[in-house]
């Protein structure tokens, strides 16, 4: 069975938005960390609670972004998903 992974809550992280890339302050770690996309993207499809395996996180970024073929981009998905577990950011459900 896939992972499947989620944010702890929708507060636990704030965000800056400066040009390119993004400032996320995380509250529980008191870290902050600078991530550019498609980190925020990814995050975003996670912030509504949903535990989500990494084919369906990039089944919901495809409907908004070109990610060419399924089987280039779905690898490049489950590794950003594990660093951002390994940063605290998201957690496997």
């Amino acid at each position: 069975m896939p992972r499947r992974y989620c944010q702890d809550s929708p507060d636990a992280t704030a965000s800056c938005v400066l040009d390119d890339m993004v400032l996320l302050y995380h509250r529980p770690s008191g870290q902050t960390h600078m991530v550019i996309s498609p980190v925020p993207e990814i995050l975003a499809t996670l912030d509504d609670g949903a535990a989500l395996t990494a084919g369906e996180v990039l089944g919901q970024l495809a409907r908004l972004y070109d990610l060419g073929a399924t089987e280039e981009a779905l690898p490049q998905v489950e590794a950003h998903l594990v660093e951002l577990t390994a940063l605290g950011l998201v957690r496997v459900a």
